[in-house]
């Protein structure tokens, strides 16, 4: 994440009414302290995150810990400053495999969560009441960069700390030498996210300038995070100077690739298709992070390898 955002028009934060559930929009809104400092944003999920875990029948702690994952997914993406694709996985050894999470320069997003096959059936009891460590075990945070200009940039580092939002804020503390905080909030109908960063010259603009903001944040509610922008801004930090910027728009975007599953397959080679489809009648390909499932019948080995004599179009 780089400096703080410049910017020639922005709203000054008011007071404003709530935004309820039904009227939460997919868009990630960035602000600055015009007298100090620090940088935030705030991101809000509702339709976005719907349908990323519509069909998926997740127990609710790890519906939330996927949710959350995809509000610090949304705030780091909105930084990206090329083409490019940024994803995150938290991985490890308990109950919850693998979450997954990926945004694009566009803010065009999509994840899934994958449990352990032994826990799947009884996830929605056994897990109400686990934390992050019980959830993923002994497991570490994966970052990959992957833009138009380079090769890709990979970061591992261990999971420190008890949620999704003290992981990333040591993470980018680390990684960035920038004290970072984030206050997330995730449910079956909207994730939404709070995140702050002190900048190089807070001390010098206003001693307690940092400690002041951070306070203040800190006394926010989950059901504050699906307020609008202004009125949550304004709420927050009724005496700072903020000035709000136009918002971003988010959106969940999976959609099929039939062409690249084919790909795939053709990689397989004729024979080892012509094997599988001895066994069974059709071939079924599961597009995981998407949802999407592919099927083809004995029909794709001629589509795929056509006989001599034979293009294929």
């Amino acid at each position: 994440m780089s400096a703080a955002p410049k910017a020639t028009t922005g709203t000054k934060a008011t007071t404003a009414t709530a935004a309820t559930t039904d009227t939460v929009e997919d868009a990630v809104h960035r602000f600055i302290f015009e007298q100090l400092d620090i940088r935030g944003a705030l991101v809000q999920l509702g339709p976005a995150w719907q349908e990323m875990q519509a069909r998926r029948n997740y127990a609710a702690p790890v519906r939330e810990l996927l949710g959350e994952l995809a509000a610090v997914a949304a705030i780091i993406g909105s930084n990206l400053k090329t083409p490019g694709r940024i994803t995150f996985q938290l991985q490890g050894h308990g109950p919850v495999a693998m979450l997954v999470m990926d945004c694009d320069q566009q803010l065009r997003m999509r994840g899934m969560a994958r449990l352990r096959p032994d826990v799947r059936e009884a996830a929605a009891t056994a897990l109400m009441s686990a934390g992050i460590h019980e959830l993923l075990g002994d497991g570490q945070l994966a970052l990959n960069l992957q833009t138009e200009q380079g090769a890709p940039y990979q970061s591992i580092v261990p999971l420190e700390g008890d949620t999704v939002g003290a992981v990333f804020e040591h993470y980018l503390t680390q990684s960035e030498q920038l004290p970072a905080r984030l206050w997330l909030f995730a449910n079956e109908h909207t994730a939404c996210g709070l995140f702050l960063q002190k900048l190089p010259e807070v001390e010098a603009r206003d001693h307690d300038g940092w400690a002041r903001i951070e306070t203040l944040a800190a006394t926010v509610r989950d059901d504050e995070l699906m307020l609008a922008p202004a009125a949550l801004l304004g709420r927050l930090f009724a005496d700072e100077d903020v000035r709000l910027f136009p918002p971003r728009p988010v959106t969940w975007h999976c959609p099929r690739d039939e062409e690249k599953v084919r790909d795939m397959l053709i990689s397989l080679g004729q024979d080892e298709l012509r094997a599988m489809l001895t066994d069974v009648e059709h071939i079924s390909v599961d597009d995981e992070i998407c949802g999407h499932e592919y099927r083809f019948g004995p029909e794709l080995l001629d589509e795929l390898f056509p006989p001599a004599g034979r293009v294929l179009h």
